[in-house]
């Protein structure tokens, strides 16, 4: 096969007019049980990173010195860590809970959507 023939395809057909509002809906409603679940995890992984840095900080005695900064840092660090590790798992049961409440819709649709044609 040509790649060629078959990219341009792939890009036409991305530029083409959707004449069907199931596919627009279809494509809402899976964004609508996934995006809740992605901004959460972005948010978290983001907030649990500056904490971490934070405690490196302390613990490195870049911000303040001593050994009581140290060992603030070294829990600060901890909670950080702590906070990384549980991002993942949090976000495939938000994901998981997200697909279930719209499953039945978006079959639905996607069966219309599939038989319609």
């Amino acid at each position: 096969m040509n790649t060629d023939k078959i990219y341009a395809e792939s890009i036409a057909k991305e530029y083409a007019p959707k004449d069907s509002s199931k596919i627009v809906a279809l494509r809402k409603l899976d964004r609508k049980a996934k995006m809740p679940a992605c901004i959460f995890a972005y948010t978290f992984g983001i907030i649990s990173a500056l904490v971490l840095g934070t405690g490196m900080c302390f613990a490195m005695q870049v911000l303040g010195n001593g050994m009581i900064s140290m060992v603030i840092g070294i829990i600060v660090g901890i909670v950080g860590m702590v906070g990384c590790g549980v991002n993942y798992p949090i976000y495939k049961k938000m994901l998981e809970n997200g697909k279930k409440k719209y499953a039945y819709e978006i079959v639905e649709l996607a069966r219309e959507i599939s038989e319609g044609k």
